[in-house]
């Protein structure tokens, strides 16, 4: 059977074989031309039967090669035999026909006087032995694997005793008609093909079905057999099938080789570009697919960067583009991979919040802390998904907001100003400026981005996340020290106790009185605790008391360091192993679409489960548990006079300008990353929209001294990641096709109003160890980075030429050319690596 490629039954009957791409003899293409050739072929036959349809065949023969009635007979009572069918067998039921009949022999697929029926869909092919009744195609789980809209076509070939010479026939019937229990599964059919003949050429016979076969599952001459009006249509087909044939010496490979489906297949428009008719036809109907998409919405490349030439054009553009849309943005995330990518991401940005929430706090002295960035990150992330042009953007703090203020914060200290307030003003600039941006629709600019500044930025903010998770795992062995020096002979010597100096001055002090020498010390100081109470002192309860450990295995904690790391590779290793289980062969279909999607949810769990499970003290996910600011000595709101002097609000225009261009390219850099053609967006994005919700979120974070948000990277492209969308009807051996993202505003107000209620979750997430999210962190910077086409180049510096793959510009750019911009591209990427490790990295995203 053909759906898009070839499956054979087993030698032992019982199971269908891996699909693969047909090898055909060259012999058998033209035996099937001669066969069309001489001979009958009806075109647009009127039948409503497949009795109707041998009845006409056999009646129109012409007259040279007319068969005898008796023949006739014969030739239709054979035909019209009810088919036998392979059927489709789940690996429960066969388990349990083996266990009723454990001893089964070797069943012959071939008969003798009758004819093999081959089945196939047009546009996808089936072909087989064939078997039973309208009940067992109804039962048939084979039909789930077929495309909706698609037809059968049915091949007989086989030797036949009674006939002296072949009988070809060639059926195109005017409209599909369903033809009982010929098919495999119910489907409408419209081509058939029958070719008996003597004995002795039963191979023949065979492999000129399977050529018909083959075309008929080419979609370029499917459509010749769909519009062909003659013979000379039909034939003319073939021979530009033949045109594109590749051959194959017999000498060099194994014909018995099955040749598995390749992962990518060229495109059949590129094929028929060589034919002149068909081209003209065809440049029509993309045109008006074009036009199509374009009248629903779909915007054409770089759209929505073309300026208009008024005061917020393009503002309004993104506003008239994004309308449509909202009512879906909501109910397309009615879908199980939403809750998925809610939880996966939610807890990215928890962690991320708390990370950057701790470094604000030690750069602001807690004028900024972990629970201000919990209640930012909620308030702005979910007004930007509301109302913004891309909601599938994650906001959040970046390096490059942090050095600025950090700067701000030293400028602050120096000059006796206060910090919240001269940021206050700040912050109105920026708003003010941003505002002004959007109105002069700078954002065109960004138009001018190329690939090498795109992969620049994500290559390095990637890294940073990489860097970062590995940084703060080995910072564990400074919280948790291993002592090296430990030998297992020397177990005895070690030990920690507890140190009490006033205790010991106590009972000095007791000793010089007058008691009797005999009376217990526990009577002459009853403050003194009894010793059996000093040995069950806890490590906490010493400190408690002014003590001290003395020891050599004070400091000795190796568990906590070691299961910590074995967490944090754990994750990542089951992130990425789950990840990729979409691909594997074990399972159905949906059970692994399922498990891929809620990979990084199941990695998670499974650590947290062999942490509980252990019962170490790894280091927990902490969130805070009270609303109140974390430094006592500011309020929620920041008024803008009063610290400072009146002069303040003027010269604060100055550091905006850098904070405004700061921000500017940080986000739109961002923006182009997420809204690359190969993600295939069909909602269209909204630069200016996005600029101005960011612009004027700047406002009210900077009133409330919240910190400022921007677009995350790393994070906003996991979000992608999460969310995409694959087909999920597959033909037997046919990759899955990537279909798009699912583009909606849900996951985003779920994942920051998850964010705000985290402050009362605080009991569940301490369970979460903070190793497992750092791993977390890993998996979503190797992602990134493997998403940019710079670590595809950096491979092929470690490669030999002849192990490189075969990769689309290496065809068209000397391998020295293409080595030599990887290269600049390093070079370029190290010198950001440098210039962010220092206090210039707030100009970082100019120098992008």
């Amino acid at each position: 059977r053909w759906i898009k490629f070839e499956e054979k039954v087993e030698d032992g009957g019982e199971r269908w074989s891996t699909p693969h791409v047909p090898a055909l003899p060259l012999h058998s293409l033209f035996q099937l031309r001669t066969c069309l050739q001489k001979g009958t072929m009806l075109l647009d036959l009127d039948a409503s039967s497949f009795k109707e349809i041998i009845d006409k065949v056999l009646s129109g023969q012409p007259e040279e090669a007319e068969l005898q009635p008796e023949l006739r007979q014969r030739l239709a009572a054979l035909l019209l035999r009810q088919p036998q069918h392979q059927p489709t067998i789940s690996p429960l039921q066969l388990l349990t026909e083996l266990s009723l009949s454990p001893c089964r022999g070797r069943h012959s697929a071939q008969h003798h006087g009758c004819p093999t029926w081959h089945h196939g869909w047009p546009t996808r092919h089936h072909s087989s032995p064939a078997a039973a009744s309208l009940s067992f195609q109804l039962r048939n789980r084979f039909k789930k694997k077929i495309p909706p809209g698609a037809e059968a076509a049915h091949i007989a070939v086989g030797e036949v005793e009674f006939l002296e010479k072949p009988f070809t026939a060639f059926i195109r019937l005017r409209q599909g008609v369903a033809l009982g229990s010929l098919a495999e599964v119910s489907l409408p059919s419209r081509f058939l093909f029958i070719l008996l003949g003597p004995r002795a050429k039963v191979k023949a016979y065979h492999e000129v079905g399977r050529a018909m076969a083959t075309l008929l599952t080419d979609e370029v001459f499917q459509r010749v057999a769909r519009q062909a009006e003659h013979q000379e249509d039909l034939i003319a087909g073939m021979e530009a099938f033949l045109d594109e044939l590749t051959v194959l010496p017999p000498g060099k490979w194994d014909p018995s080789v099955r040749i598995p489906p390749p992962s990518c297949l060229p495109s059949p428009h590129r094929r028929t570009i060589v034919h002149p008719p068909d081209q003209q036809s065809h440049g029509h109907k993309d045109m008006a697919a074009a036009g199509g998409r374009a009248s629903l919405g779909h915007p054409c490349p770089m759209e929505e960067l073309e300026r208009t030439g008024r005061l917020f054009g393009g503002l309004l553009q993104d506003i008239r583009r994004k309308v449509p849309w909202y009512g879906s943005d909501f109910w397309d995330a009615l879908h199980p991979q939403c809750l998925s990518a809610v939880l996966y991401i939610y807890l990215a940005t928890v962690t991320n919040a708390i990370i950057f929430g701790g470094m604000l706090g030690d750069a602001t002295a807690n004028m900024q802390g972990v629970l201000e960035s919990f209640l930012g990150t909620a308030f702005a992330g979910s007004i930007f998904c509301l109302f913004s042009g891309q909601p599938l953007t994650i906001l959040s703090s970046t390096g490059p907001v942090l050095v600025f203020e950090r700067l701000l914060f030293s400028f602050s200290q120096d000059h006796s100003l206060d910090y919240l307030e001269f940021r206050l003003w700040i912050g109105l600039w920026v708003a003010f400026f941003g505002v002004v941006l959007v109105a002069t629709e700078a954002s065109h600019l960004v138009r001018y981005f190329t690939r090498f500044t795109e992969e620049c930025f994500c290559a390095l903010i990637s890294l940073i996340f990489m860097y970062d998770s590995l940084k703060k795992m080995l910072s564990l062995a400074d919280t948790f020290p291993i002592n090296w020096q430990y030998r297992l002979d020397n177990v005895t010597s070690y030990s920690c106790v507890c140190n009490l100096r006033w205790l010991l001055n106590l009972i000095l002090a007791c000793l010089t009185t007058l008691a009797p020498s005999s009376t217990p010390l526990h009577i002459v100081c009853p403050s003194v605790p009894p010793p059996a109470a000093l040995a069950v002192l806890s490590r906490t309860q010493c400190l408690h008391r002014g003590g001290h450990l003395m020891g050599t295995s004070c400091q000795y904690v190796p568990d906590v360091t070691l299961i910590s790391f074995l967490l944090f590779g754990g994750t990542f290793l089951s992130c990425t192993v789950l990840k990729r289980f979409r691909s594997s062969p074990y399972f159905s279909a949906g059970v692994r679409k399922l498990v891929s999607d809620f990979a990084i949810i199941l990695a998670i769990l499974a650590s947290c489960t062999a942490d509980a499970a252990l019962g170490l003290e790894t280091p927990k996910l902490l969130v805070p548990s009270e609303l109140k600011p974390t430094n006592p000595a500011r309020g929620w709101i920041v008024f803008p006079f009063g610290a400072n002097p009146w002069w303040v609000c003027l010269v604060s225009a100055v550091p905006a300008v850098l904070a405004t261009i700061l921000i500017f390219m940080d986000q739109q850099i961002t923006a182009v990353i997420l809204n690359r053609r190969e993600y295939k967006l069909q909602k269209g994005a909204g630069f200016h929209l996005d600029l101005l919700c960011v612009s004027l979120l700047m406002v009210i974070t900077s009133a409330t001294g919240l910190p400022w948000y921007v677009s995350a990277t790393v994070i906003s492209l996991a979000h992608m990641e999460s969310l995409r969308k694959e087909s999920t009807t597959l033909v037997p051996g046919e990759q899955p096709k990537f279909l798009g993202i699912r583009e909606q505003r849900l996951t985003g107000l779920a994942i920051f109003i998850l964010t705000g209620v985290s402050i009362f979750m605080a009991p569940v997430l301490k369970h979460i160890p903070m190793p497992v999210l750092y791993g977390v962190f890993l998996h979503m910077g190797v992602v990134a980075l493997n998403s940019i086409q710079l670590t595809d180049r950096v491979q092929l510096l470690l490669m030999p030429a002849k192990y490189q793959p075969d990769l689309a510009y290496l065809r068209h750019v000397p391998l020295y050319r293409v080595h030599l911009f990887t290269a600049i591209q390093l070079l370029c990427l190290a010198l950001l690596w440098v210039l962010k490790s220092t206090t210039a990295a707030v100009i970082f995203p100019v120098m992008v």
